[in-house]
C-alpha cells in the first residue's frame, strides 16, 4: 500500500488479538495499519528450535551475567528466556515499571511482530455458561452481557481457522470444540486417566486442547514433536500471528505493518467525541508521528493497553481515556498456578514416549459444578503430564565418572506431575497507575503495579500441603511429593492475583486426603517428609 498516515482501522499490537483483528478487518475490505513496538521477526532467521546446544556460545547455559543485567525480570520465565529465546522477551532496562517492595509483580513481556503469540502455552479451552453466569450467581462484579450460545459460533470460527487438537468429552462445564485429532497420551497418563474414571464419578482426565496441529491444516504442517515451541516453529505448526493471521491479512493487500512503532497515547477529538488518532514514537529514530483512522483496536496486552489509555489524557479525560469512573487499571486479575503434586510411576520400563509432545493432560474443573462447595466459589483445573526422566536427572543425583555417565544414558523412571490453575476474582485493591516521573527508554510514563496475595489465596495454597503424599496405591504411584505454593511474588500469568474465597487446597482437589487419588506409601525409611 502507498505510504499514508490515515487508515480505516489502526491496530496497536501484533500479538494474538492484534493479528486476529488485522485478519478480520482486512478480509472485510478495510485498509489496516498494525503498529508493533518491537522488531520484525523472520522465521528463517529468528526461529531456533532446531539449533543444537553445541552451536551456541554458552552451550545453552546462557550468559547469565548479561541476562541478569538486562532481563532480570524476564529471566524468571526460566524455561523460555534463555540463550535460545531471550530475544523474544523485552529488555527490562528499556521497559521499566515499579512495584512496592513487599508487592513484587513479575511482568513477562514480548515486543516483536507476533508478540507473545510466539511464546504462549497454546492451551485453548472454551468457557461455558458456568463461567458466563458466575458473576451474576455469586454476586461478584458485573454480569457478563453474553452467554455461551452467543459466542459459540465464534468459537467454531476461530478454532476452525487456528487448528485446535483435542478430545471431545461431552462436559457441560467444558464445551467441546471443532477439534483436529487429539495427541496421544503416554502409558502412565492412560493409567491415571483410567484410575480417575474408576474411582470418581465427577472428574475425568483428557489430553490438553492445544493450538498445535496434528495434521496438515490451512497450508501449515502437522507438528513434528520437537517440543521447544517457545523457540519458534519454522513449520508454523502452532498457532501464532506470524504463522496464521498476519499472512492471511497480508494476502488481502490491505495491511500495512509498521514495526518499531511505540505508541504513546490516543488522541481524543472533543468535537466528534471520538478517538481520531494515535501518537507514535519511532523506536529507532525517536521521531514522533501521528496516525489517523476511523476505528482503533488497542491489542497491546492487558497491562500495556491499560498504560496507553491511562497516558491518553485530555481536558475531557484528565485521568485517562474512558476513565470517568476511575476504574481503569483496577481489578487486576490472573490465575493461581503451580500447587499440585508429582510422583514416580512404577512399571512400563519397556516403553518410551514418542518425541517431545508439546502438550500435556488436562483435568477439567469439577468443584462447584454439580454440587456446591461451602468453603469457596468457582473452581479450577489441572494441567500436567507423565513421561520418563532423561539425562537431566543427573543434576540432582550423586555420582562421578564413567559409571555415572553410563547410567544417565539409560532412560529414568516414569514420573507423573499435575499442577493446578485456580480462578481469580476481582479485587479493587489490585491495580496499576501511571508514574509520570519514571519514564521508559522512549520517554513514556511507566506503570506502577500494586498487586498482592490476599489471605484467602494464601490459605488455599497452604491448606493441604502434603496431602498428595498420602494413600495413593490406587494409581500405582510412589515417592509422592506435594508442590503446594508458599507465599511468593505475583507473576504475570504465573501466580496469584487477589484470589478470594478459594480456601481449599489444590492438593485436596482430587480428594487426596480422602483416599481419592492415592499415592502409595513407601517403606518408612523411604518416606519423604513434606513440609509447609
Amino acid at each position: 500500500m502507498a505510504a499514508t498516515n490515515t487508515y480505516d482501522a489502526v491496530i496497536v499490537g501484533s500479538g494474538i488479538t492484534g493479528g486476529w483483528a488485522a485478519k478480520e478487518l482486512t478480509e472485510k475490505g478495510l485498509s489496516v495499519l498494525v503498529l508493533e513496538a518491537g522488531r520484525t521477526i523472520l522465521p528463517e532467521r529468528d526461529y531456533v528450535e532446531h539449533i543444537p546446544a553445541w552451536e551456541l556460545k554458552f552451550r545453552g547455559w546462557d550468559n547469565r551475567a548479561e541476562r541478569m543485567a538486562t532481563q532480570p525480570i524476564q529471566r524468571e520465565c526460566y524455561y523460555a528466556c534463555d540463550e535460545y529465546s531471550n530475544k523474544f522477551f523485552v529488555s527490562d532496562k528499556e521497559n521499566p515499571y515499579s512495584t512496592d517492595p513487599n508487592k513484587k509483580f513479575s511482568w513477562i513481556r514480548g515486543r516483536q511482530v507476533g508478540g507473545k503469540s510466539l511464546t504462549w502455552g497454546r492451551q485453548s479451552y472454551r468457557w461455558s455458561d458456568l463461567d458466563f453466569e458466575a458473576n451474576l450467581k455469586d454476586g461478584t462484579a458485573a454480569d457478563w452481557p453474553i452467554r455461551y450460545a452467543d459466542i459459540a459460533p465464534w468459537y467454531d470460527y476461530v478454532e476452525q481457522f487456528a487448528g485446535i487438537s483435542g478430545q471431545p468429552e461431552g462436559l457441560p462445564q467444558l464445551p467441546d470444540g471443532k477439534f483436529l485429532p487429539p495427541m496421544d497420551m503416554t502409558c502412565v497418563e492412560r493409567d491415571m486417566r483410567d484410575a480417575l474414571a474408576k474411582k470418581f464419578d465427577d472428574r475425568i482426565m483428557t489430553i490438553g486442547r492445544s493450538a498445535v496441529l496434528t495434521q496438515v491444516h490451512g497450508g501449515r504442517a502437522a507438528c513434528h514433536y520437537c517440543g521447544v515451541c517457545h523457540r519458534g516453529c519454522i513449520t508454523g505448526s502452532y498457532f501464532s500471528s506470524i504463522s496464521a493471521t498476519l499472512p492471511a491479512a497480508q494476502k488481502t493487500g490491505k495491511l500495512t505493518l509498521r514495526p518499531y512503532s511505540v505508541v504513546h497515547s490516543l488522541i481524543f477529538d472533543p468535537k466528534t467525541r471520538k478517538v481520531s488518532g494515535v501518537r507514535v514514537i519511532d523506536a529507532q529514530t525517536r521521531n514522533t508521528m501521528e496516525f489517523k483512522g476511523r476505528i482503533f483496536f488497542i491489542n497491546a496486552s492487558s497491562l500495556e493497553s491499560t498504560r496507553i489509555l491511562l497516558n491518553s489524557t485530555s481536558p475531557e479525560f484528565p485521568n485517562g481515556l474512558a476513565n470517568s469512573s476511575g476504574e481503569l487499571g483496577h481489578n487486576l486479575m490472573d490465575h493461581h498456578m503451580g500447587a499440585g503434586a508429582s510422583a514416580t510411576m512404577p512399571g512400563h520400563e519397556d516403553k518410551m514416549p514418542f518425541g517431545n509432545r508439546p502438550n500435556g493432560i488436562y483435568i477439567p474443573r469439577f468443584r462447584n459444578v454439580k454440587t456446591k462447595q461451602k468453603e469457596f466459589l468457582r473452581g479450577y483445573g489441572y494441567q500436567g503430564g507423565g513421561s520418563r526422566e532423561g539425562w537431566g536427572r543427573g543434576n540432582r543425583m550423586s555420582g562421578f565418572g564413567a559409571d555415572f555417565k553410563n547410567a544417565l544414558k539409560k532412560p529414568g523412571q516414569w514420573r507423573m506431575s499435575i499442577g493446578g490453575f485456580g480462578e481469580c476474582l476481582p479485587n479493587h485493591d489490585n491495580y496499576v497507575e501511571i508514574q509520570k516521573d519514571k519514564l521508559d527508554a522512549w520517554g513514556i510514563p511507566t506503570l506502577k503495579i500494586n498487586c498482592a496475595w490476599v489471605a484467602a489465596g494464601l490459605g488455599h495454597s497452604r491448606d493441604g500441603n502434603g496431602a498428595h503424599g498420602t494413600r495413593s496405591e490406587n494409581i500405582r504411584a510412589e515417592r509422592a511429593q506435594s508442590s503446594a505454593r508458599r507465599e511468593e511474588p505475583v507473576h504475570d500469568r504465573r501466580r496469584l492475583h487477589g484470589l478470594q474465597f478459594l480456601r481449599q487446597s489444590l492438593a485436596d482437589v482430587h480428594g487426596a486426603d480422602r483416599a481419592s487419588v492415592r499415592f502409595r506409601r513407601l517403606a518408612n525409611k523411604e518416606k519423604r517428609a513434606l513440609t509447609s
